[in-house]
């Protein structure tokens, strides 16, 4: 990539500024930038012919109210030519991922895909979930559309096919079979319960049934049954039966599931009002792997296939396509973005937008979920908004609050001390916004709840005025909700002052008599406390905004005091991961036992180097 420039020798502006820029352009492809007075970035396009394409900004009329705005605004514009239009289009979507223009379609809160893991390391293979890189040996299954539907579908395959979901060193060390055994959930390879080649078979046939592949495995499962019903093992025929019961449940839960379409996304978008909604269903092996829908930034007068090229290319961008790709709309430039996806999945990715047959109902589906999940946002939106502007009233703010965060702290006697942020705005609840801090400082006595939030205000508006000191973007809060009377509210005004941070409105929640929820007083900095009827919506409202917090915040120190019970000295080895303290805790049956081990022990372990055991050994005996 070459030719990066930025050009603001004139105070032109709008589409004069544009048209100054054309004498420096070509006709490569490329990505353009435009900018406003304040440098920032108000949209960013691609262009197969650069100089063809700003030339259409240049032109003084004959724009869509929107283009028309967004050109009034450019002061200034930035170009990065590209070999390739391929590579125009993968550098435009990381771009707006990166910068979330104003005046572009942007996807929010994209999360990746949890999938099903068949582990191939272990003579007894883990079934699991999994989420994140696929370093772990073994065969992956996916994606599944939430968490949820990894887990129901975990859950029934435990059912019929009886096999682990315990960690190898939970394997390792059991001596009888655990609960999941006695309700038919596991077979017990743990303790000798299976055969290593009849523990396989059920591997196989798991694996088999994720790919699509069950119609054999129950029609095998009926012809046992029935053998074992004629042989007058009832028992075992009601066990058979159970398992097929499963497999069909599986089925039947997934909904749809299609006969002619083996792989394929199904995106479908619906538009109104201004605002969009678009449904993801996953199909893999045949099956229905479950849906998602999102709600991308779109704003009025964006079509459906501006709306649909720049979703398909920012939900792909950290994403492996599938083979088929089946949209309700088509997009602009689809050679292009077919281009780009088979690029990344490394063999061809087809695109369709099908009108008839069974991927025209699989289309149809989807719409209709995407009308109905909008219609329901939409209705949201409306109540919230309402809240919102009651919430203004009630603390006599400016106007209704865009972004809201609401503060709290977690700990047992000042151990595992975390604070906790939660961020709503005009859609509730912003997750992907929520932050955590683990209370780090040496000075904070244990049980200093000030001192916790003193230090959790510090680092969270250091690092906002670090990062965006000049309040560009989206990330500074109109409003803050803080846990407690006027004496925590002047504590923290104290705090924000110092940061030279005197504009933000913050209100302290305390409860009131007898500390009742439903009697809450509120103070703010110079101002008599007041309390809210007791029916009032926007109190209830504010009670969600502190339980959240409270959820959010003791889940979070939760997770910290799971982890550090569950930590052992080993952790702290150089060179000592997952695999290695496996070893070692298999071997030895403690953490203690490594530290006490001598080095011709530590070196008899599988995996570990004589070089490992030395500085095991070293660590452990140095210490002291």
């Amino acid at each position: 990539m070459t030719d990066e420039t930025e050009k603001t020798e004139t105070p032109l502006k709008g589409h004069e500024r544009i048209q100054a820029y054309l004498k420096t352009l070509d006709g490569s492809p490329g990505v353009y930038r435009m900018l406003d007075e304040q440098a920032r970035v108000l949209y960013v396009g691609k262009a197969r012919n650069l100089k063809a394409r700003v030339s259409n900004y240049a032109r003084p009329s004959g724009h869509s109210g929107r283009i028309a705005r967004m050109i009034r605004e450019t002061a200034s514009m930035m170009f990065l030519t590209t070999k390739t239009e391929t590579e125009a289009l993968l550098l435009e979507q990381n771009l707006i991922k990166q910068l979330k223009p104003r005046y572009n379609v942007l996807l929010r809160d994209d999360k990746s895909f949890p999938n099903i893991l068949m582990t191939k390391d272990h003579p007894f293979p883990e079934i699991k979930k999994h989420r994140g890189k696929k370093s772990q040996k073994g065969s992956y299954y996916g994606p599944f559309a939430s968490a949820g539907a990894v887990n129901r579908t975990l859950n029934q395959l435990q059912k019929v096919f009886l096999l682990r979901n315990c960690s190898d060193p939970v394997f390792e060390s059991r001596s009888r079979p655990c609960l999941l055994y006695q309700i038919k959930r596991c077979s017990a390879p743990c303790v000798g319960h299976i055969t290593e080649e009849d523990y396989a078979e059920s591997v196989r046939d798991a694996e088999k049934f994720l790919e699509g592949k069950s119609t054999g495995i129950q029609e095998r499962l009926a012809k046992q049954m029935a053998d074992a019903s004629q042989n007058m093992e009832f028992e075992r025929a009601a066990a058979l039966r159970d398992r097929i019961r499963a497999m069909t449940q599986v089925q039947t839960a997934q909904g749809i599931n299609p006969r002619g379409v083996a792989e394929a996304d199904v995106i479908a978008l619906h538009m109104e009002g201004g605002q969009a909604c678009v449904q993801v269903f996953f199909i893999r092996a045949n099956q229905n792997w479950g849906n998602r829908d999102y709600y991308p930034r779109v704003g009025n007068e964006v079509d459906e296939t501006e709306v649909m090229e720049a979703f398909v290319g920012q939900f792909y961008g950290d994403k492996q396509p599938p083979k088929l790709v089946l949209l309700s709309h088509p997009v602009e430039n689809e050679d292009l973005v077919v281009e780009a996806l088979s690029q990344k999945a490394e063999r061809k990715v087809e695109i369709a937008v099908p009108l008839r047959g069974e991927k025209a109902e699989l289309i149809s589906g989807a719409s209709r979920n995407a009308r109905e999940s909008l219609a329901r946002k939409m209705s949201e939106t409306a109540t919230q908004g309402k809240l919102l502007k009651g919430l203004a009233e009630a603390f006599d703010l400016k106007a209704p609050p865009q972004r809201i965060e609401v503060y709290d702290n977690s700990h047992i006697q000042g151990t595992n001390a975390v604070g906790g942020m939660i961020v709503a705005g005009p859609e509730g609840f912003v997750k992907s916004q929520y932050r955590k801090f683990n209370i780090k400082g040496d000075d904070i006595t244990p049980g200093d709840d000030f001192g916790m939030m003193k230090e959790v205000l510090t680092r969270r508006f250091k690092r906002l005025l670090k990062e965006d000191p000049d309040r560009k973007g989206d990330t500074w809060p109109d409003l803050l909700l803080i846990d407690g009377g006027a004496g925590q509210v002047s504590a923290v005004r104290e705090i924000m002052t110092e940061m030279g941070v005197t504009d933000i409105a913050m209100v302290g929640v305390a409860k009131g008599i007898d500390r009742d929820a439903g009697k809450e007083e509120f103070y703010r900095t110079g101002q008599r406390p007041f309390a809210l009827k007791h029916n009032d919506p926007v109190l209830y409202f504010v009670q969600r905004l502190r339980d959240e917090a409270h959820r959010f915040a003791i889940g979070t120190h939760r997770a910290k005091r799971a982890k550090a019970i569950g930590a052992t000295p080993l952790d702290d080895v150089p060179g000592v991961g997952a695999t290695r303290k496996r070893a070692l805790l298999a071997h030895f049956g403690s953490a203690k036992a490594v530290g006490r081990a001598n080095l011709a022990d530590l070196k008899a372990v599988d995996g570990i180097s004589d070089a490992m055991a030395e500085t095991i050994y070293d660590y452990f005996h140095e210490r002291g």
